[in-house]
């Protein structure tokens, strides 16, 4: 069937060496929707972590510009997926990606972290609410990817097996995920901008929802009140429903990565290159 003409394409690639075309054919023609919403809850995750939680607090960056951070974040991934990590412009991204993180002092377990979740976690959410589950020729290729994304920013001993590496994020999960005063102030900035992209009155809903999406580790590492078992229910609920539309959807042709919606950003990739992002950026609008 025509709905499935990228999966028969990825099908005939070689995770190891297509990589990058996996990479893009998964995220921007199969999955763009999903890859953001579970790289948005990825990043979430890592603010469990309270030396990452601290580390963003005293950047001040979450508190006085939450919206330009996610956006460079965001955007900055999509030129990598999009154009590779060796094009001209993914060495551009590189480069603004490895000056920011090279103004702070990062361990090299929670820089491994991160990058876990970009591989893991868009795994776990299209497993649950895909409209199909990635098959593992795509698992391995995010996997790849990643790994040479993450040599490229100078992180070391990451590890060369795929489920030695979940492995690793599991483990790291369990030992750092505790409760800070930090982890609850980043947390609740990053809420308080989730709900922002909607009408004020709707503010507690998507909170609560929101929450309700999170697991139990990370709802005690943030201090957050649970909401009832329902609202967790009834989200999870609306993306599965969600799934059942777009399997039926024609397939996707163009690529929306770098193209995406943004609010820092309006109108990029138009007049605009990776090096005009970042916190350090004078050309965002």
């Amino acid at each position: 069937m025509a709905r499935f003409s990228n999966l028969r394409r990825i099908t005939s690639l070689d995770p190891v060496t297509d990589h990058e075309e996996i990479m893009r054919i998964s995220a921007g023609l199969e999955f763009p929707w999903d890859y953001q919403k579970s790289l948005e809850l990825a990043l979430f995750r890592t603010y469990c972590v309270p030396s990452i939680s601290g580390l963003l607090e005293r950047t001040g960056e979450f508190e006085r510009r939450p919206q330009k951070r996610y956006d460079d974040t965001a955007v900055l991934m999509a030129e990598l997926v999009e154009h590779g990590y060796d094009s001209p412009r993914g060495r551009e991204a590189l480069r603004v990606v490895n000056r920011q993180h090279g103004r702070y002092d990062i361990s090299n377990d929670d820089m491994l972290y991160v990058l876990a979740t970009f591989i893991y976690d868009p795994i776990d959410w299209l497993l649950q609410y895909g409209w199909r589950p990635l098959t593992r020729t795509e698992q391995l290729a995010a996997f790849h990817f990643y790994r040479a994304v993450g040599a490229r920013m100078g992180i070391r001993e990451i590890p060369g097996d795929f489920d030695a590496y979940r492995a690793f994020k599991s483990a790291y999960e369990q030992e750092h995920f505790v409760f800070a005063p930090s982890n609850r102030r980043i947390g609740q900035y990053t809420l308080d901008l989730f709900c922002s992209w909607y009408p004020s009155v709707l503010a507690p809903v998507v909170s609560r929802a929101v929450v309700g999406m999170l697991d139990p580790l990370m709802v005690r590492a943030f201090g957050f009140t649970a909401p009832p078992s329902w609202v967790g229910a009834v989200g999870r609920l609306a993306l599965r429903a969600r799934a059942l539309v777009v399997r039926r959807m024609p397939v996707r042709r163009s690529l929306k990565l770098t193209r995406a919606r943004n609010r820092t950003y309006p109108g990029y990739p138009d007049g605009y290159r990776p090096s005009d992002l970042g916190a350090t950026s004078s050309t965002a609008r």
